[in-house]
């Protein structure tokens, strides 16, 4: 062996001493859900999740003829682990009582009834926007969604932090599941 070759082999041998002290390998894998995400058009579903995975949402384009498609949403329904279900808590009385009416359907769909709902009363920065309390009294959510798994949150494109603590709620909720599961 050559001294080279010797400096090379001890460096190897210090880096995974290293490696084994201090870095403990990669974390573990974190599960991965499969999620449908619902709301009517000019909700901003696409902006938020935009956002979220650090894309820009300045080149986002409403949805056209999304009206149409609503009728299409349970197609995507089967095998989710879990509901996001935005709304536009700004909107108006008309657009408000259809998401409500969308959301009473998803929460009592057969393939949807048993999961968890994360529930987003978006574009909470606008001046018109209802409160969660607003929101959770006109969907009359405590009633309807009794026994459920759910979660209502206020939020906008301006507020990562708040976005990103209620999809870390939704995961706490699958979570749950999944262990409930296991324990059956």
């Amino acid at each position: 062996m050559t001294d080279l070759q010797i400096t090379e082999a001890f460096l190897y041998m210090d880096y995974l001493c290293f490696r084994a002290l201090c870095c403990k390998g990669p974390p573990p894998a974190r599960p991965e859900y499969d999620l449908v995400c619902i709301g009517l058009t000019g909700s901003g579903k696409t902006s938020l999740l935009s956002k979220l995975c650090s894309e820009s949402p300045d080149n986002i384009v409403s949805t056209t003829g999304a009206d149409n498609i609503r009728k299409y949403w349970s197609r995507y329904y089967q095998g989710s682990q879990g509901v996001i279900f935005v709304l536009d808590s700004a909107s108006s009385e008309d657009d408000l009582e259809t998401a409500r009416n969308e959301l009473h359907s998803a929460l009592q769909h057969p393939q949807l009834c048993t999961l968890p709902f994360l529930i987003l009363a978006n574009h909470q920065d606008k001046p018109a926007a209802r409160s969660v309390q607003e929101v959770k009294k006109y969907f009359e959510l405590e009633p309807l969604a009794r026994g459920k798994r759910w979660i209502l949150q206020p939020c906008s494109l301006d507020d990562m932090d708040a976005l990103k603590d209620s999809f870390s709620q939704l995961i706490h909720l699958l979570e749950e599941k999944d262990h409930e599961a296991v324990r059956m």
